[in-house]
């Protein structure tokens, strides 16, 4: 799945401030909100909050995929962000959580979710992506991580 179209810059940030899994997805669907991507933030973090109560999206390693499906967006829509400090995120092999990738897709889109859940964990995995992303730093640019820096690793590797 081509993620450029389920991913804007805007909705990409190098600083979560929330200090536990709520916090921190509530932030991310903030950030889509607020970026006009998705209409209803109470009703889309409700969404996500439920599906972590089924099982959380910690997927280990210090990453994390919550996500939602829902009638309220057309297309499937992705935040990512990098957290100040880790977080636990009862993840499956227990390790905090210092990477966070948001989805929300279509509930008639089942295909495009698995697709672009599928896209997003390929680009973590790859060997020193998650690496790079966990250092304060751009090891290229030797400063902090911006949003464009974030957008184009990944972006590059989808």
């Amino acid at each position: 799945m081509d993620l450029t179209q389920s991913i804007d810059i805007k909705d990409i940030t190098s600083s979560l401030k929330g200090k536990d899994k709520a916090a921190v997805i509530a932030e991310l669907v903030e950030l889509l909100h607020a970026n006009g991507r998705i209409p209803d933030p109470a009703c889309i973090l409700k969404a996500v909050m439920e599906r972590e109560e089924i099982r959380s999206t910690g997927v280990g390693k210090g990453f994390a995929i919550p996500h939602c499906k829902t009638g309220m967006v057309d297309e499937v829509t992705i935040a990512f962000g990098i957290c100040d400090e880790a977080i636990d995120f009862d993840s499956i092999d227990s390790e905090p959580v210092k990477l966070v990738a948001l989805l929300v897709s279509p509930a008639a889109k089942t295909g495009a979710h698995i697709q672009a859940l599928a896209g997003i964990s390929r680009i973590i995995t790859t060997p020193g992506i998650r690496e790079k992303l966990y250092s304060p730093e751009n090891p290229e640019t030797h400063k902090q991580w911006t949003s464009e820096d974030i957008y184009e690793l990944i972006i590059s590797k989808s």
